[in-house]
């Protein structure tokens, strides 16, 4: 096998780290989705949010008199304002934040957090900073820069439950800021009180915004999380996976979705913490918020080492991807080819395992009529199989329809997609050589002959130079063409069928 990688005309074929594909900038980029259930960053806006009807007109001169009330040293003018501030910052839509920031009110809302024994202070002023917090990042960052998070961590140990979950709330918008913010409160000794909550004694609102914090904190990748925190939260995951409660699930499954999206290395602490059969069953969801990072984390582990991507099919991952490659979401049906094109990109045992799961027959489907960026990574699926796979393996794949399906792609202007196609299309006609008159008879009866002839002309040097190689190489010699009747007998074009019970899952 190896001395035949050496023949393939696309050197990037005989390089597994280009085979397997992370989640970069550039091609195998997957579509980015906002995703209300999973945000970076949450407002808490009450249901009913009652602001005084005095504060409605002249806004702007309203705020500034709330900020120098909030100053008072009288304690009941001083609530007042801080409740009227914190409504004002808790309204749908535009917020006063930067007219109160303006105003100085972060630094006054700050001092409040250490009024123990006003706890109702203390909680206007938590949910204040809350929202500020959850606005962008220049102002995330002037509630840091007033000295709010060692607060907020404090704020972890209070006796009082709204103002300890206010307060994680506030921790999980500035850590969601980013990377600069994250470390910044993992200096400041945030971890080990957030996952102590994490046992069956925590209510569940609470826990639910515990487990959007820890997502949070394993989200940012400029740099990854240190090792340290990775080794801390993993335990707490390994729980928060295996929770009945949905919303748990689902930031508990993107937590672990963000670990796994890095090197191969962070990828073994997941591995380790025993997380993947739990991950595996998720697979099953009919619920998408839980499906789609239970998914995407799956699919990032095969991007690891061929151990890991076994790890993943030792799981019985595979006896769930019917289900997922004929899913009525595209994205989800998009990731699961990408996934599948990662294990293809494996040992030939791991694409045996795609084949016996009756997995080829539903993507050569995905080639022939999904979108055309879900096709993308079918194209990847199919080329990296005919670099990895047997000779028996890749003529499965031949008499499933992959050669009707990739030259039918042959109009694209993607140059990379129509690099990779031809690829795969040489490499399977080198498989076969010398007895490849069949493989071009199948070419030229499906139209792909003159896509190839007219690819000669093409402006990418790559491009022109794979056409004219596969047409002067399998088509300039007529006795080729006169055997590929014979030849077609080795390819029966029925697909695999599945169990006549079913799978079993």
């Amino acid at each position: 096998m190896s001395d035949r990688i050496k023949c393939y005309k696309n050197q990037a074929f005989g390089d597994k780290e280009e085979m397997r594909r992370r989640r970069k900038d550039g091609a195998v980029q997957l579509r980015k989705e906002k995703r209300n259930e999973n945000m970076l960053k949450r407002r808490n806006i009450p249901l009913e949010n009652d602001i005084d009807d005095e504060y409605i007109e002249n806004e702007d001169q309203a705020l500034l008199s709330l900020v120098r009330d909030a100053a008072s040293t009288t304690p009941e003018v001083r609530e007042e304002a801080v409740q009227q501030i914190r409504k004002s910052l808790s309204k749908s839509n535009n917020p006063p934040i930067d007219t109160l920031i303006s105003a100085g009110v972060v630094p006054i809302l700050v001092e409040f957090l250490d009024c123990d024994d006003n706890p109702t202070l203390q909680f206007e002023a938590t949910w204040a900073l809350t929202n500020i917090a959850s606005g962008t990042s220049e102002q995330t960052k002037i509630v840091v820069q007033h000295g709010a998070v060692p607060k907020f961590i404090r704020l972890l140990s209070s006796p009082h439950e709204h103002v300890l979950e206010q307060s994680v709330w506030a921790l999980g918008n500035i850590i969601g800021d980013g990377a600069d913010c994250r470390n910044y409160a993992l200096h400041h000794g945030v971890v080990d009180p957030i996952v102590r909550f994490v046992n069956t004694a925590t209510p569940i609102t609470l826990l639910r915004n515990i487990v959007w914090v820890i997502a949070n904190l394993c989200r940012s990748k400029n740099p990854p999380a240190p090792v340290d925190m990775i080794e801390k939260v993993l335990p707490a995951l390994y729980l928060l996976v295996q929770h009945e409660d949905s919303e748990v699930l689902t930031d508990a499954c993107w937590a672990l979705s963000y670990l796994t999206d890095g090197s191969d290395d962070q990828i073994q602490l997941v591995i380790d913490s025993r997380v993947v059969p739990y991950l595996v069953q998720n697979l099953s969801q009919k619920d998408v918020r839980i499906l789609t990072p239970a998914l995407r984390a799956v699919g990032n582990i095969v991007t690891g080492s061929e151990k890991q991507t076994q790890e993943v099919l030792d799981n019985g991952c595979l006896a769930y991807f019917t289900y997922l490659l004929n899913h009525y979401k595209e994205s989800i049906v998009k990731e699961a080819v990408w996934t599948i094109s990662n294990i293809t990109a494996g040992t030939s045992a791991q694409i045996e395992a795609v084949i016996e799961s009756f997995l080829i027959p539903p993507l050569i489907k995905t080639l022939n009529t999904a979108e055309y960026s879900t096709q993308k990574e079918a194209i990847w699926a199919i080329s990296n199989l005919t670099v990895n796979g047997t000779v028996d393996q890749i003529r499965t794949v031949i008499s499933a329809g992959a050669i009707q399906g990739l030259c039918a792609l042959l109009s694209i202007k993607d140059t990379q997609v129509l690099q990779l196609i031809l690829d795969g299309l040489t490499n399977m006609l080198s498989v076969f050589s010398p007895d490849h008159g069949s493989i071009c008879e199948i070419i030229e009866e499906c139209g792909g002959l003159d896509k190839i002839e007219d690819l000669q002309e093409h402006h990418n040097k790559s491009i022109y130079k794979l056409a004219f190689d596969i047409i002067d190489k399998y088509f300039s010699n007529e006795d080729d063409m006169a055997e590929a009747t014979e030849d077609m007998t080795a390819f029966n074009f029925q697909t695999p069928q599945a169990p006549a019970d079913g799978f079993n899952f």
